[in-house]
């Protein structure tokens, strides 16, 4: 599936407030038709409005009011997704992949997959020029075993990035950020690809894990066209859709 499935949802116009948490919810609702037996396994693409997306163990956290405050003084819509993690920022540079499957034990592999999709999405994303390599940067966020970096070719002096940032993270940028919810019958895999337009990532993640208390190093926020200049998401889409096929993961073209 291409877009988000919102007009079919009844959601909100694409510009209206409510979009992102109307996204979320059709990621859910693809998840329920899965498990049900309704549809088959779905993979779902698509790039979103800029959302700030807080993990359920933020929300516990004294300082949320205020990171969701400062979510949306940046522009980014700010929501709270059942899948793990800490807080996760996208927009219109991202894509978004839902890999959603019907599984009778679906706890049953629940790491291997985090195994298996990290190698997957880094292959793909050497496939258009990125270094990219599997496991967590030291002060990422949303931090995570087997997030997908990148590596610069060369160092980078400090600030030199649009919205800031310099090399403590040893000239390594977090690309892609996973995360799993798991129900019975049923498993989505959702994946952040950043692949244009940093600086606002990087800005708006400085100040909501300001306010969360929660350690991060701007450093390590980034986009593959950081690494690759002139990347595209769709360029990005395509290596995807590739592998997807040449695994025999598509029936057709979509």
């Amino acid at each position: 599936m291409r877009g988000s499935g919102l007009a079919e949802a009844g959601a909100p116009s694409p510009g209206g407030a409510g979009r992102a948490a109307a996204e979320l919810a059709r990621a859910a609702e693809l998840l329920d038709e899965v498990k049900r037996g309704v549809r088959g396994g779905t993979l779902r693409l698509y790039r979103p409005r800029p959302t700030l997306a807080f993990g359920q163990r933020d929300t516990r956290l004294a300082g949320f009011e205020a990171a969701r405050a400062v979510s949306l003084a940046h522009g980014f819509e700010p929501v709270v997704r059942k899948a793990g993690g800490r807080a996760a920022a996208y927009h219109e540079g991202t894509l978004i992949v839902d890999h959603i499957e019907p599984a009778g034990e679906a706890m049953v592999g629940h790491r291997h997959r985090f195994e298996v999709f990290g190698e997957l999405y880094a292959h793909v994303l050497s496939t258009v020029g990125v270094d990219a390599h599997v496991g967590e940067i030291s002060g990422e966020y949303c931090p995570g075993e087997f997030s997908v970096h990148g590596v610069r070719a060369e160092a980078v002096p400090a600030d030199a990035l649009p919205g800031g940032g310099g090399t403590t993270a040893g000239g390594r940028l977090k690309l892609v950020g996973t995360a799993q919810r798991v129900v019975a019958g049923g498993w989505l895999f959702s994946s952040v690809f950043v692949v244009s337009d940093s600086a606002p990532v990087r800005a708006v993640l400085t100040d909501v894990y300001g306010a969360l208390g929660l350690p991060f190093d701007p450093a390590t926020a980034g986009a593959a066209d950081d690494l690759v200049p002139g990347l595209s998401v769709d360029s990005v889409e395509a290596a995807l859709l590739a592998m997807y096929r040449e695994r025999h993961a598509l029936a057709s073209s979509p």
